[in-house]
């Protein structure tokens, strides 16, 4: 059993066994989609999230383990190890009580206790901490010399000793630690002289602001920091100075006299310049960190909704990039996405070709036989919009408004140049656009996630846990809904279970020299494609045609015999079993439960063969802004609009309404209830209908409602 399973599956509530099947497959390689979908009876039918969950704990002790070797050894070089000191260090599984047990014994710069040892007032220290000498003036008398030149250095040195005593022990440390979570307020303010007085206005809601620290939303938390970070604001984390000395001060003085006074005073020296100071560090940092995890978790779910949104499918697209003065880039790419031909056309002003921008229109259309046009959400967008349906296109042509974010750092990309080494970024821009439309997972993974728009202080969280979280979201996405062998490209391929870059860029350059794939099997001929990486990634990859018709659903090759048994008993083919449901529901599954096959796989694999290679992404809508209100002088009080869902916090969610700047639906505004979590009532990209509440022009904002009027 792994030393910590014990722990993880304590703290997460879950089975000891399973915790410890998924520690021993992520030993063995073996990713978190395939655990998830392959591995059902070892993992007791977890999903993703415990899974991923499981991993980052065993990764967090495995931090931690390292962390205490360094802490062992540390304190035996000095040698102050003890038995029970090393027992201690040994069963402690918590980082911030690992850290006050080593807290005494860590090397730190020369402090004014250390000096004080080294001038010989150690006994004294421990004299006046007792609180017994009468007269404890005298006493410190005889500790002048000529390293401690009178009576008061040797006292304040005493009480220096002290103080770095109080700071450095447990109990204190926890005393102040609960005051904190339970009383903290962190406070903000103005800085007195900003350099940009415009943007300051940006944090203007923060420039006396305060509020109890467990009460601070992630928003507050992190729109706070970023106004200090940008020398705007002052952030302080604070619990009230005179309860926590009198604590301090109830555990070490006791009575009244010369003695008592002199330690009170080390004690409050101790909480106001060293203890304070530190446990607000530590308070910060934690709120940080929960802030982080809280901005990353809602940024995690925008991107999946994002990713798995509806994809058209294959079908012959016109994307178009709109602009005014620049004109509207056109492209028109083929069923898979590739690029036909481009143009620009210039039906706005200032140059007003609009005749001739509709004439080159039809001509695209019907030369490249378009069967829908992507257009994008940007600049000129609902114009472009307008001009294409009054354009008298063919009835069997759609136009749809798909967001453009991140287009611009995709046509600029190392990808975008691989893909397009003969165009400029203005056409990769709006092909971009087109593939979006056609199946927005396979686009969308090229771009950094952190520049789809979708996130909310994305720039001041944590980066590496933001890159990791998004990583994951990104794998789990792809895998979850499976890829063409034949048409996914090499970035995506990337991201299928067990292949990454290398063995994607093999897969691509085998396709091209050896055509394409007719079956799963075929894998294995690719270069450095070993059994391990086709483990992991065959039931991820689909195979449209293919001889075998279980090459193109998620049943894994190491089922196959399976199905295969189930298909012969019941004296038909495969494919005839996948045709006939009426003969799937028939089968008794209990017969095939095995060793290591069980309901849970068995399901599974009945699901695949009623609806083999099912796209679980459903079908693209159809959107219309209303056409009377094209900009923010259009709004009015009480109007009721239909409008898409941009971006969801935690406090609640923006929505086009088509003026060209989003509106905001409070959380408190989203449904006629209590709602604690804005995604438990909006998704991504989801049609709505709001009521404008607010219309500030000059800040530039839209308040909206969802609530029924």
């Amino acid at each position: 059993m792994n030393q910590f399973t014990k722990i993880i599956a304590a703290s997460l509530n879950i089975g000891e066994k399973h915790v410890d099947n998924v520690l021993e497959l992520l030993e063995e390689g073996c990713t978190i989609p395939f655990i998830s979908r392959y591995r059902k009876e070892r993992t007791g039918n977890m999903d993703e999230t415990d899974i991923e969950a499981v991993a980052q704990a065993n990764n967090k002790l495995k931090e931690l383990a390292k962390r205490k070797e360094t802490v062992l050894n540390t304190i035996e070089e000095q040698g102050k190890l003890t038995e029970q000191l090393r027992q201690r260090i040994e069963e402690c599984w918590d980082s911030t009580q690992l850290e006050d047990i080593y807290l005494p014994y860590k090397p730190k710069r020369r402090t004014r206790a250390q000096i004080a040892r080294e001038m010989g007032l150690e006994p004294l220290a421990q004299m006046l901490l007792i609180q017994r000498d009468k007269d404890i003036l005298h006493t410190a008398d005889k500790y002048v010399n000529d390293k401690v030149k009178d009576r008061e250095t040797a006292l304040q040195g005493a009480k220096d000793i002290i103080a770095e005593t109080v700071s450095e022990n447990e109990e204190c440390r926890n005393m102040i630690r609960g005051e904190f979570r339970r009383n903290a307020i962190i406070t903000s303010k103005a800085v007195a002289k900003r350099k940009d007085e415009e943007e300051a206005q940006k944090f203007a809601d923060y420039f006396d602001f305060s509020e109890q620290l467990r009460h601070c939303s992630s928003h507050r938390l992190l729109a706070m920091r970023r106004g200090e970070a940008a020398g705007f604001l002052r952030v302080s984390i604070s619990a009230d100075d005179d309860t926590c000395t009198d604590r301090l001060r109830r555990q070490y003085v006791r009575g009244s006299g010369i003695s008592q006074t002199l330690v009170g005073e080390a004690v409050d020296d101790a909480f106001k310049r060293l203890l304070k100071p530190s446990i607000e560090t530590e308070f910060a940092a934690q709120s940080k960190q929960k802030a982080d995890e809280e901005a990353i978790a809602v940024f995690a779910d925008n991107l999946r909704q994002l990713l798995l949104a509806a994809p058209l499918g294959q079908k012959r697209v016109m994307a178009v990039d709109p602009g005014f003065a620049n004109g509207c880039k056109t492209a028109c790419l083929d069923a898979q996405g590739n690029l036909l031909h481009h143009e620009i056309v210039f039906p706005h002003p200032p140059r007003n070709r609009r005749a001739e921008a509709t004439a080159a229109l039809l001509r695209m259309v019907r030369l490249y036989q378009i069967e829908a046009i992507a257009v994008g959400n940007g600049t000129a967008s609902r114009e472009t919009d307008e001009w294409l349906r009054e354009a008298q296109l063919p009835q069997t042509v759609e136009v749809y408004v798909v967001s453009e974010d991140g287009a611009s750092i995709y046509s600029a990309s190392k990808t975008a140049r691989e893909e397009f080494p003969d165009e400029d970024v203005t056409v990769r821009g709006a092909v971009s656009i087109g593939r979006r439309l056609m199946d927005p997972l396979a686009e969308l993974v090229k771009i950094d996630p952190k520049s789809i728009g979708v996130g909310q202080y994305q720039h001041d969280v944590d980066q590496t846990m933001l890159k990791n979280s998004l990583d994951t979201v990104v794998m789990s996405c792809v895998n979850s809904v499976g890829v063409n062998l034949n048409t996914a490209s090499q970035h995506l391929l990337t991201y299928i279970s067990g292949l990454g870059p290398a063995l994607a860029k093999n897969i691509v350059e085998y396709r091209r020299a050896n055509g394409a794939f007719t079956s799963r099997a075929q894998l294995k001929k690719v270069p450095r494609l070993g059994p391990a990486a086709y483990e992991q990634c065959a039931g991820f990859l689909r195979i449209p045609g293919a001889k075998n018709p279980l090459d193109n659903t998620a049943v894994h090759p190491e089922r196959y015999a399976l199905v295969e048994t189930m298909a012969k008993d019941n004296g038909v083919t495969v494919r005839q079993l996948i045709e006939n449901k009426d003969l799937q529901r028939q089968i008794d599954l209990m017969a095939y439960v095995s060793g290591d096959v069980g309901m849970p796989t068995l399901k599974d694999i009945m699901t695949e063969l009623d609806k083999p290679g099912l796209d679980p992404r459903g079908k693209v809508e159809k959107f219309e802004f209303d056409p009377n209100v094209k900009t923010m002088e259009d709004l009015r009080e009480g109007m009721v609009l239909p409008g898409i869902v941009t971006n969801i916090t935690k406090f609640g969610a923006f929505v086009d309404i088509g003026v060209h700047q989003d509106g905001l639906v409070h959380v408190s505004q989203m449904a006629d209830r209590y709602v604690k979590n804005p995604s438990e009532v909006v998704k991504l990209h989801q049609h709505v209908r709001v009521t404008v509440t607010e219309v500030d022009l000059k800040r530039r904002r839209i308040a909206i409602s969802m609530k029924k009027i």
